[in-house]
């Protein structure tokens, strides 16, 4: 059982630094708009796949080691940046937002059948959680009005989002069985062990 459980927590802990490094690279696919503080990236997009594959427990894990790292001061975040200045400046509400939306959509994906109607709920909550939390953050650290809140931290990014889910779901859809199936040998040892 112990043989079982630390190959299990080694292979999570691969995971969850694997999925950190596939957040880092979304934040270096950026681009800057000059309407607001906060770029288009695909920072989000990862941090959706994150939830669906790693699920709650260990989707939080691996969104704590990347904010973990850009406050520490490695240029991981959106555009290189990093600090304690961005991640309590005008994109810290989404920055923070990110452990909202990694476990909501964790926790559907973990409770919930996997299936394209489970996925586009997770997404689409995910999401509203993450502009709930980014939005009135940007609103009162940039001091301005809930329209330009919404002009610099919503409207440009819409259509985007979008089409992040959808894809999102496809790749759920074609490669998410096949990772929850390497994880369920483990688990299934682990509870027969537990029953011993």
């Amino acid at each position: 059982m112990y043989r079982n459980n630390s190959t299990f927590n080694i292979r999570m802990t691969v995971y969850c630094a694997l999925f950190t490094a596939f957040i880092i690279v979304g934040g270096y696919m950026s681009i800057p708009i000059p309407i607001g503080p906060v770029p288009i990236a695909l920072v989000d997009f990862f941090v959706m796949l994150t939830g669906m594959f790693l699920g709650l427990k260990y989707g939080l894990i691996s969104i704590i080691l990347y904010l973990a790292l850009g406050a520490i001061g490695l240029p991981v975040f959106a555009l290189g940046t990093s600090g304690l200045a961005v991640l309590f400046g005008p994109r810290g509400g989404f920055l923070f937002g990110f452990l909202l939306m990694v476990a909501c959509i964790g926790f559907i994906t973990d409770k919930m059948k996997p299936t394209v109607t489970t996925h586009l709920i997770a997404l689409i909550a995910g999401n509203i959680l993450l502009y709930l939390a980014g939005v009135p953050w940007l609103k009162v650290v940039m001091n301005v009005s809930w329209p330009v809140a919404i002009a610099m931290g919503v409207t440009p990014f819409m259509v985007g989002t979008v089409i992040k889910i959808a894809v999102a779901v496809t790749l759920g859809r074609v490669l998410l069985p096949q990772f929850k199936q390497r994880m369920v040998p483990f688990s299934v040892q682990q509870t027969k062990g537990g029953d011993e």
